[in-house]
This record gives C-alpha cells, sequence and structure tokens, in this order.
C-alpha cells in the first residue's frame, strides 16, 4: 500500500534531520571548507542525491543550520528577559547546557561549528547571518547579571565582563568535549554558577 502524504511528509522530515546531524558532525571535525556533501551522506549514510533533494549546495544547509542558531538565541534572550529569580533563570539555562555538552547528541558539535563560523565568517555571510541575534542574547545576559546583582543574588563586578567570562566558559568546555571526550570532568552546575556567585557572603 502506498505511503500517505502524511508519511512521506514524516520521512522527509526524518531525513532531513538526519541529514543535519551529520553536518553538524563533519562540520565539527573537519571545518566547513575542508568538508563535501560527499562527507556527510557518507556520516549520514543516505545518497548524496538524497541531500540535494533538500538542500541545493552544502551553504544552504549550513545556513539552514544557523538559522536554528538563530532561533536559539532569539529564545534564550526572550527566556532570561522574562520573569523569574535571575539566579534561577541562570541555573535553568546552565543545567541544560552542560547536559546538552555532556550528552553525546551533537549540541557540542553544534556549538563548535557555529562558533566557528561566525569567528571565520566561513561561508561568507556567516556573521551578517547571525551576529544580531547573538548580540542581544549578550545584552539580555548582561541585563540578567545587573537583576542578580541588584538582587543579592550575584556578587559585584562588572555584568559585561562576567558575561564575557561565563560564556567563555561554556564555549571552553563544549571544546574541551570533543577533544577529550568522556575523559573531561564536566563540572558541576554550582562551580560553572561561582563566576555570578563570587564574593557573596555565605
Amino acid at each position: 500500500m502506498p505511503r500517505t502524504a502524511e508519511q512521506n511528509a514524516a520521512l522527509r522530515a526524518a531525513t532531513r534531520e538526519v541529514i543535519q546531524t551529520a553536518a553538524v558532525r563533519v562540520f565539527a571535525r573537519r571545518g566547513f571548507a575542508a568538508s563535501t556533501i560527499r562527507d556527510i551522506a557518507l556520516e549520514a549514510d543516505v545518497s548524496i542525491g538524497s541531500i540535494y533533494r533538500h538542500y541545493a549546495t552544502k551553504d544552504d544547509l549550513y545556513f539552514d543550520l544557523l538559522d536554528q542558531a538563530v532561533a536559539g538565541l532569539v529564545t534564550l534572550a526572550a527566556d532570561i528577559s522574562g520573569p523569574g529569580r535571575p539566579s534561577a533563570l541562570v541555573r535553568a539555562f546552565t543545567t541544560r547546557f552542560l547536559a546538552g555538552v555532556t550528552a553525546d547528541n551533537g549540541a557540542a558539535e553544534f556549538v563548535v561549528v557555529v562558533n566557528h563560523g561566525v569567528t571565520t565568517d566561513t561561508p561568507p555571510g556567516t556573521v551578517d547571518r547571525i551576529v544580531g541575534a547573538h548580540r542581544s542574547m549578550w545584552h539580555a545576559f548582561e541585563e540578567l547579571v545587573r537583576r542578580g546583582q541588584a538582587a543579592g543574588e550575584f556578587g559585584s563586578g562588572d555584568p559585561a565582563e562576567i558575561t564575557a567570562c561565563y560564556f567563555a566558559t561554556l564555549g571552553g568546555l563544549t571544546t574541551m568535549r570533543l577533544a577529550l571526550g568522556a575523559e573531561l570532568a564536566v563540572p558541576d552546575v554550582d562551580i560553572v554558577l561561582r563566576l555570578l556567585t563570587e564574593g557573596m557572603s555565605e
């Protein structure tokens, strides 16, 4: 019996997800410039033609991934700008991030791929595509630090510097996870949050 339209749509979506996951892994290992559609097809265990049915070019595939990153940054900025105790909002995000670093689900690779694209503007247009969302998220986190300091939940210090140190820590952990794998002792959320609470009286 032939598949229904809904079944065909679900199959296309599943194949697209497999391709995206494979692309992230290949881009993380080889870098965008050195990666080929053939590499991604081998990683995904699909035909090259299958990829081209979803994406006309490697750039299109990458920019689809980048659009997901932008959506994630927009959501994060909205979440940390919303109501709630600043310490609880930061703890919730940090917990999710560290869980993604330790899981073997491609989250760490995805962060590395996006960061590499932003720092090199490879492929061209990457920076323009993501910098606005990244800046908005960054400023939202700075404001969250200010709110936490005003509420007595975070220690003193320049919110911009604290924000930079916080995200540098998360980015470093991501890179180290890819390099060391399970050997990396990913810190507990409370250790990471000491960046924000350091200097406060117990």
